[in-house]
């Protein structure tokens, strides 16, 4: 039986509306997060740009081609990253067990709390008040017994809303769900399983594990189980980076591996700043090459010992370099630090369990 009181908070539209709260100019417009209209990559896009159709990930060409009045922002991540810290502290005012995803989402187990509020719902209700009177800024979240169902529940009601999912609603929820707004279902897969006839939770449900797992693989199990409100991960508050990384869009594309090294260089102080705020070290380099056309290409090399400095690293990533003449024009590196030293090996989102429902008998 899962007796958890899980919340998962995230912000709305949190990059671009740090932008928009520092900058009242840029209130109520349609603004992009991100690189260079023509070469860079949206990082994050106001509900306002969102209203055309632009959204994270997109290329600035085709942002700004769906929304012709879109203004582009630098990102700030130190500001970001400020804000951040004050966000949490509200969390910690309530429980110990604070699992941040990124700067501006996290999960919380407060089935446990400091205010001895027994209802979970009326926490996030709180915290969320305490944020827009604290920091000026609005967030969603979802409540329920585990972090996949909180975490799909805080995007039903977006933005600056919330959505409780109890134990008694589970199924029925999952069942009308539909399958693209499922945790961990990307949009790759979303077109496989609509090709097989899965459309909502529903239609999920009706596979067998055997099916699954021969379609998907070991994700099949995961689906399975998450469809029947089964997921056993808890909040780990000591959750740390499997990899550390940092990355540059060019404004033109660089055919030269000595400008290259240039850049990289420069890219190498990032990551540096990086691996000190998280306290690490790494055995595997990574080199990431994007050209002209799009296509990424990594090179890796494993060392014997840990690395954490610039010079380390540069050594190891002027040999990925070399390792093969460049194939085009390259418009993006990168240089991500894995095989950490404080990797974590616990398998906890992907325990197994033979239960089928859940039940929960006190107050959400």
């Amino acid at each position: 039986m899962d007796s958890r009181k899980i919340i998962h908070v995230d912000m709305d539209a949190f990059y671009a509306s740090v932008e928009q709260l520092d900058n009242p100019e840029l209130r109520d417009k349609p603004i992009a997060v991100g690189g260079a209209e023509k070469r860079g990559v949206v990082a994050a896009a106001s509900y306002e740009a969102r209203k055309y159709g632009v959204r994270s990930a997109m290329t600035g060409f085709q942002a700004k081609k769906n929304c012709p009045d879109l203004i582009f922002v630098k990102p700030r991540f130190e500001r970001y990253r400020e804000i951040s810290t004050q966000i949490r502290s509200i969390f910690y005012d309530y429980t110990d067990l604070v699992e941040p995803l990124s700067l501006d989402e996290a999960y919380l187990d407060v089935t446990q709390n400091r205010k001895g509020n027994p209802s979970a719902t009326l926490i996030a209700s709180e915290i969320r008040q305490r944020i827009w009177e604290e920091v000026q800024l609005t967030a969603s979240a979802g409540i329920s017994i585990n972090k996949f169902i909180a975490k799909v529940a805080s995007d039903i009601n977006k933005p600056n809303g919330q959505k409780t999912v109890g134990p008694d609603d589970i199924i029925p929820f999952l069942e009308e769900l539909d399958i693209r707004k499922f945790y961990g279902v990307g949009k790759v897969t979303a077109e496989k399983m609509y090709k097989m006839g899965i459309f909502k939770g529903r239609d999920l449900k009706e596979k067998s594990l055997v099916y699954l797992v021969e379609h998907f693989g070991k994700s099949g199990r995961y689906y399975y189980d998450v469809v029947r409100g089964i997921h056993k991960s808890e909040v780990s508050p000591d959750r740390t980076p499997k990899s550390v990384g940092a990355e540059r869009t060019f404004a033109e594309n660089i055919s030269s591996e000595i400008f290259l090294l240039e850049r990289l260089e420069k890219i190498a102080v990032e990551l540096k700043k990086r691996i000190e705020r998280h306290s690490i070290s790494g055995k595997t380099v990574t080199l990431k090459i994007r050209y002209s056309d799009f296509s990424s290409h990594t090179r890796s090399k494993t060392l014997p010992t840990y690395i954490n400095d610039i010079p380390e690293i540069m050594k190891t990533v002027k040999d990925l370099l070399y390792q093969e003449a460049l194939q085009d024009s390259v418009r993006l590196v990168g240089i991500t630090l894995s095989n950490l030293n404080t990797q974590e090996k616990s398998s906890a989102n992907n325990e197994e369990t033979d239960g089928i429902s859940v039940q929960l008998e006190f107050d959400f």
